[in-house]
């Protein structure tokens, strides 16, 4: 009878260890939460020479297809993120390439390119993806080159570098490339 007990105990206790990899299966509601997150909506800040810059945007990832030149073509207008328009704020006046962009918020559009890229500052920044972008409320636009990366970026990301004591810079980066928009912070 001990013995019988020994091996039952001792099988439930390996059908036990095995248990432990076990994977459950997604239920509806896991699958609703994780459909919704495709493009996660994040924001990055940071606070250089007084100036608070703060980037909102949808993060949409590659999941597998062609990003650039693809589902975000070369020449077109792109609201540099998922769902509504990525909005830049800074509550100081920053110089761009010699062009002063007044403290204030604003929708943050680009226009791909293979060799050059626009990147626009919009007067507009609540929009909802392009559907009203006008190129007329462009406040500050500006040619930037990309920079091919040699791994997938999975995740759009934007980061705000701090490069100086009044200096930083932008960077935009998702599939295989990557874009930094330099400024300075102006007192």
């Amino acid at each position: 009878m001990m013995i019988l007990i020994s091996v039952v105990f001792m099988s439930c206790a390996n059908e036990s260890k095995k248990s432990d990899n076990y994977e459950q299966p997604e239920t509806n509601a896991e699958a609703t939460t994780s459909a919704k997150s495709l493009s996660p909506h994040t924001s990055t800040m940071v606070m250089i020479n007084e100036a608070h810059i703060h980037i909102d945007y949808s993060a949409p990832s590659v999941r597998d297809r062609v990003i650039i030149g693809g589902l975000v073509g070369y020449n077109t207008v792109w609201q540099a993120g998922a769902h509504k328009a990525t909005w830049i704020e800074t509550d100081k006046d920053l110089v761009i390439e010699g062009k002063k962009l007044k403290a204030g918020k604003y929708g943050f559009f680009v226009i791909p390119g293979q060799d050059k890229w626009e990147v626009m500052f919009n007067s507009r920044w609540d929009q909802h993806g392009k559907d009203e972008y006008n190129e007329t409320e462009n406040m500050l636009s500006l040619q930037v080159s990309p920079e091919e990366l040699d791994e997938t970026q999975e995740l759009l990301t934007y980061e705000i570098n701090e490069l100086g004591d009044k200096e930083g810079e932008i960077v935009l980066t998702w599939e295989k490339v990557k874009i930094k928009v330099p400024f300075e912070v102006v007192n």
